[in-house]
Formats: C-alpha cells, structure tokens, sequence
C-alpha cells in the first residue's frame, strides 16, 4: 500500500492493516495517528486536518522528555539547544517531531519511516533514524534503529508518546505498573531523585483505580519477563484491556493522565511513554546511549488488546 498524497499539516498518510488491525502514520515526525480494531480507537489520535497535538503517536528522539535550560555538556564540550518548552525553560522531546520524515519501505501490514538527522545547533551530530511499525494477529509492534553516521561518538535516547484509549476517560481506569521506583520532581518536571512505591500512592504493581490521581510521572526499576520485556496494562470494568510491552533497552516509563491538555482531550487518554533514559538525562548522564561512529542500536515496543468484541463500538 502506497502513502496517499495529501496536504495535511502530518503530510503524507500510509495506512497499513492486519485483520481488523488497521494504523495510519504520518510524514511528519514519523508518528502514529491512529491505531484501531474492528473499529475500535486503542490509541488517541487526531484527524488528518489536524497538526499533531500533545506529541500524539510521536517518537521522541534523539531524546525524550525534557532537558532542564536546553543545556548539557558531552565529551567535555558544552551545547545549547532551543527551549521548545519555553514556559518552564526546557528543550523537551528531542529533534524529529517536526521533521519530514521518508516512507522508506511498505508493504500491507508494515510500513518503515525513516530521517537523516543533519548536524544542528545544539546536536551536531549526523544520525540515521527509522521507526518500524507492524501489524499483526498480536496488535502493534514498532521497531527502533538508530545508526551514528559520523565518525565522532554521539549521545542518544529514545522515547515514544502513544496514549492509550479506553472507554470515557482515565478515571475508571485500572492501571497495572510493575515499577518498583518513581521518580520525585521540581516544578518544572526535572528529576530530584527518587522513592520506593511500595504502600506508596505510586504503587501500581497490583493493579487499581486510577481515579483522581494526577500523573505526569516516570516510574522505574520494572519487572520484566524472561524475555527482557516489561508490561504495562489498563482495564476497565467490563473486562477490556490494553497493554504495552517494551524492550530491556527502554529503562522506564512516563504515565501522564492530561490535566494540563485543553478540553476535550484532558483526562481523556492515559499517555503510556517508554523511555530509554529518564527526564534530563543528557544534563545527569543517567541511561544516555553512547553511539561510537558508524555504531547502530535497535529496540522495541509494541501493544496488544484483549477483551474486545467486534460491533462494541
């Protein structure tokens, strides 16, 4: 299936199925603007008339999250970058959401986009970036490869803004979160350190009610399976349920419920973010990825539902 030509402000649209998947992702920033089964929204998206809001569906690369002055130093050189949050002072979600990325592959049920980051202000480094997403009898698979094309190391994370969908809003939500640690942070949402969930109100290990409780928080430290992957749920009352999986290389996960969105999205999708470092990790040095030259990574996550009944929507 070949992307259709359109002038929306998320360019070009490729939608790919499987089944009764069916996705559509966008040229611009390379993200994912909608994601259904037999109907069924499972992520929050926006209409192809609509630029992206709230960094829905977006990978968030070279870093995610925020970068505290839009300062860091790497290999004892300092860099500035543009304060992309300017109300707290931030760079925040890296370099590729307003890129146009390529369609670099599709085929019926799996489409790769990729970007060639040029050198900039503030990152000038040459990288490589595709974003692989698959759809199969499972759900949604995407796959992650970053590559340095210079001959000079480079630092690097990645991170990914899907929020998941379930029912009228986050409050009847029962989150499951197999962390161990949350981390504590400053009103601009920098990291001060960190807590040990249990008996806590951060303890989501178990499973419970979201209710009232305001998220925009990383958690850490999560239980994996044998296969390195960690897995994070919601469910609602009538026995429905959406999951994500991450790979080893994503070390945490930031849950946000929306009260800072304007009507009607707030509270009205649980963003669900896997990260390979934390929130200002190339000013703290915690979980950044070293890419020698010509060094390449690969990771993943993907989502999967359960519970659902063709016609429930």
């Amino acid at each position: 299936m070949s992307p259709s030509r359109t002038s929306a402000p998320s360019g070009l649209q490729t939608t790919i199925t499987h089944g009764d998947w069916r996705a559509t992702v966008v040229e611009v920033g390379g993200g994912i603007r909608s994601l259904t089964w037999a109907g069924e929204a499972l992520l929050s998206g926006y209409g192809e008339e609509q630029m992206c809001p709230a960094s829905c569906g977006q990978p968030l690369l070279p870093w995610p999250n925020r970068l505290r002055d839009g300062r860091y130093a790497f290999r004892g050189v300092e860099y500035q970058l543009a304060l992309t949050e300017p109300q707290h002072g931030n760079a925040i979600h890296g370099l590729s959401a307003w890129q146009r990325w390529e369609c670099r592959e599709v085929q019926p049920s799996r489409v790769r986009m990729g970007l060639a980051l040029p050198p900039q202000p503030g990152y000038p480094f040459s990288l490589d970036l595709n974003v692989t997403y698959g759809l199969d009898g499972d759900g949604l698979s995407v796959l992650f490869e970053a590559q340095n094309r210079g001959s000079v190391p480079l630092p690097f994370g990645a991170g990914h803004h899907p929020y998941v969908q379930l029912g009228e809003g986050v409050d009847a939500l029962s989150l499951r979160l197999p962390a161990h640690t949350v981390l504590t942070s400053d009103e601009r949402q920098i990291p001060t350190g960190s807590l040990d969930v249990e008996g806590g109100p951060w303890d989501y290990r178990s499973g419970r009610i979201i209710g009232t409780s305001v998220l925009d928080t990383g958690f850490w430290d999560l239980d994996r399976d044998l296969d390195g992957r960690a897995r994070v749920s919601v469910g609602d009352a009538l026995g429905r349920s959406i999951e994500l999986w991450m790979d080893r290389e994503f070390e945490g996960v930031m849950v946000y419920t929306g009260d800072t969105l304007e009507a009607p999205r707030r509270r009205r999708a649980l963003a669900i973010e896997p990260m390979t470092c934390p929130p200002n990790a190339f000013q703290d040095g915690r979980s950044v990825m070293v890419l020698e030259g010509g060094e390449a990574v690969q990771f993943g996550w993907g989502l999967t539902a359960r519970g659902f009944a063709k016609g429930s929507v």
